[in-house]
């Protein structure tokens, strides 16, 4: 039986001397001294930049938060919408801290975290022409940026109204732009970024029409899929934000509409 024993452990020494050793994306990440996030900067209030250039928001923070826990320096990669998980395949990022929905066709690709925000969805249009409401938006020109939550939604919708227009933009800004010279008449965006938006005053004349009835937009953080030890932590400290009231204290500083969205789905878990 001993001698059994020994030889299936010099066996066992023998494989795992002849086997590559498994990278791992956290180890990678604390060994390099950086954490680069992927982060939208024409999303405020979860992410842009301030006067001097500098990333702002929410989601800048979180990722500066994860960064400190990980005992590393953030470095934020601005990337547009459609980038955001390209960005993280091409290995140009380690995490998405992008207010990234978590749908079943992109889990397809990355991995995804627990909810880490969740937004709820408004109709943003310009004063004057007369949309109060969801329903207005029949026979209306809209548009949204390409592949978020909303603009899939919005863009199902005309299609099943079969009256009006949609267009697909690359990013945020754009839409904005175009609401603001009437090349579309109302767009769907979160709550937080309308309300930004209309504050901040840089697009005359915009204002929220009402609220979009969609589901509650869960987001979560980003990792390739495969990095299960990664995803561990990142859920872990999702967790912690919420514990500690360090998400509370985020949504107060740049939302501050309210209480902070609760993070849970009723009726799948708690």
């Amino acid at each position: 039986m001993a001698k059994g024993f020994g030889i299936l452990a010099a066996a066992a020494l023998t494989l795992a001397a002849v086997l590559p050793a498994q990278a791992d994306k956290l180890d990678d990440i604390i060994a390099s001294g950086t954490l680069r996030c992927a982060v939208v900067l024409d999303f405020p209030p979860m992410g842009s930049r301030d006067a001097n250039n500098e990333p702002i928001g929410f989601d800048v923070d979180y990722c500066n938060d994860l960064a400190k826990a990980l005992g590393v320096k953030a470095e934020v990669v601005e990337t547009p919408f459609p980038d955001r998980i390209p960005a993280l395949v091409s290995g140009r990022v380690d995490v998405g801290v992008a207010s990234t929905s978590d749908t079943l066709e992109r889990a397809k690709t990355a991995g995804f975290t627990i909810p880490y925000f969740a937004f709820k969805m408004v109709v943003l249009t310009k004063d004057g022409l007369g949309i109060k409401d969801y329903d207005s938006l029949k026979g209306k020109k809209t548009g949204s940026v390409s592949g978020t939550f909303e603009a899939l939604a919005l863009e199902k919708d005309v299609k099943a109204w079969g009256t009006g227009s949609f267009r697909g933009y690359q990013t945020q800004a754009d839409v904005f732009l175009a609401l603001s010279q009437g090349q579309i008449e109302a767009t769907v965006v979160t709550s937080t970024v309308a309300a930004a938006i209309v504050k901040e005053g840089k697009y005359k004349g915009l204002m929220m029409g009402g609220d979009a009835p969609y589901d509650i937009d869960y987001v979560a953080l980003i990792a390739l899929r495969n990095e299960q030890g990664l995803l561990n932590y990142l859920n872990l400290f999702v967790n912690q934000q919420v514990r500690t009231g360090r998400y509370k204290a985020l949504y107060d500083k740049w939302i501050g509409l309210g209480e902070a969205p609760d993070l849970t789905v009723p009726g799948v878990y708690r």
